[in-house]
């Protein structure tokens, strides 16, 4: 499984998601500590998928470094 050692583009998904979309690492110690610290919130996740996603894309680009 690919590493991120220069972190995530905005807008790529994580190589770390399986076909569900679940993360293959949640739980354990190499799971990024930005994935860990990232608590899900109504304001995030809205109402459906697309809502979130759009959330997560313009938190990406806000804090592309």
């Amino acid at each position: 499984m690919p590493g991120l050692p220069h972190g995530k583009p905005a807008g790529v998904p994580c190589p770390h998601l399986d076909a569900a979309l679940r993360c293959q690492l949640f739980g354990q110690a190499t799971r990024p500590a930005v994935c860990g610290s990232l608590q899900p919130s109504p304001e995030m996740c809205g109402s459906s998928r697309a809502h979130a996603m759009l959330w997560l894309t313009e938190l990406e680009v806000a804090t592309r470094g």
